[in-house]
């Protein structure tokens, strides 16, 4: 590994979940419930939790930012973030302002992961044509890159009214606000968050993880030829471990199938098979299974890929929140230590 200093996190989306008579809860009930998952990968040691923005009606979170202002009053040490912000449909100004309150309230916890977003729904909500796409995405990252320095700002593009010495506040009390830049597997992105200087995390959510390689060397060998100091990189996938490999797929399956149907009808996806899902969780980027199932698969994955942290995406749709609970408590207290052992393991030898 490039670094062996490895971070572990966890991603949801807010995924509007059923109760135990399997009815869909309240989108009030899942914001409830993503406090106390968070709550208890604190507890655990998990090192980040990210909430991911929607505009829909399976996701209940559209603000990430005012759950992890809550999540941050009744945690201690960990690490909370977006997983992603959509800046394109934002005001960067904003985005900086809220994130920044989130560091104060956290007493220097905060981070941000911005990226385009896999959902367009935000577009037409919040008054943006999907024709400028490129363009706000671009201007916007660039303005949020300055912002970061906290210094009265001077700015012009394409895309919103310039500014001229003009100063953001709140501050961030300690250094800068750790930013990531979010990539589905688009090699002008890679470049950019090397340009940028920027940590790189990646969106692996099917198909091998390691035909990321090349973009992870392609970003490290841009930010050397930039001069850049080496930044860190990290993954996020899906994935839920149960106590048994057949009690994970049976948990998981109904609500994977269900959440990946409707996504994919929008999308004109063929219907997922039970093949194509074991097939994702054999070689792909499903980590589903028993504590030692997903250990044996994630602890190649970081050590081949050189990763600095790798963030679970634990929700899935309708996957109530019991059996989120019982994941999140798996993960921490056994994967995360057998997976560093692991590690450390290699390293030695």
């Amino acid at each position: 590994m490039d670094n062996q200093i490895v971070e572990f996190g966890l991603d949801t989306f807010g995924d509007v979940t059923h109760d135990d008579q399997g009815k869909s809860e309240s989108h009030a009930q899942v914001i409830r419930n993503v406090v106390r998952e968070a709550v208890i990968a604190d507890q655990l040691g998990v090192d980040f939790f990210g909430i991911g923005e929607h505009h829909r009606e399976d996701f209940a979170i559209s603000t990430p930012e005012t759950v992890l202002a809550g999540i941050a009053s009744v945690t201690s040490r960990i690490k909370l973030g977006s997983a992603v912000t959509v800046l394109s449909s934002d005001d960067p100004i904003r985005v900086f302002q809220r994130f920044a309150t989130v560091d104060a309230l956290s007493f220097g916890r905060a981070e941000v992961i911005l990226g385009r977003g896999s959902f367009t729904e935000s577009f037409p909500l919040f008054g943006f044509n999907l024709s400028d796409y490129d363009a706000l995405f671009e201007d916007k990252f660039d303005l949020f890159s300055q912002l970061l320095e906290q210094k009265p700002i001077t700015w012009s593009g394409r895309t919103r009214p310039p500014l001229q010495e003009q100063s953001v506040f709140p501050l961030v009390e300690q250094g800068q606000l750790k930013t990531w830049l979010g990539v589905g597997g688009s090699p002008n992105s890679v470049a950019r968050a090397a340009y940028y200087r920027m940590p790189l995390m990646l969106a692996i959510i099917g198909g091998s993880p390691y035909r990321f390689r090349p973009y992870i060397d392609l970003y490290r060998q841009s930010l050397d030829k930039l001069g850049h100091a080496s930044l860190p990189v990290g993954i996020h996938s899906p994935g839920h471990i149960a106590e048994t490999d057949e009690q994970a797929r049976k948990e998981f399956w109904p609500h994977y199938r269900a959440m990946r149907d409707r996504i994919g009808a929008e999308r004109g996806w063929s219907p997922v098979t039970m093949r194509e899902f074991e097939a994702e969780i054999e070689t792909g980027s499903l980590y589903v299974g028993s504590p030692q199932t997903v250990t044996a698969k994630l602890a190649p994955v970081i050590k081949d890929l050189g990763i600095q942290r790798f963030q679970l995406k634990y929700s899935c749709g309708t996957l109530p929140h019991d059996a989120l609970m019982r994941s999140i408590k798996l993960y921490g207290q056994e994967v995360i230590p057998a997976v560093k052992s692991q590690l450390a393991a290699a390293i030695a030898a």
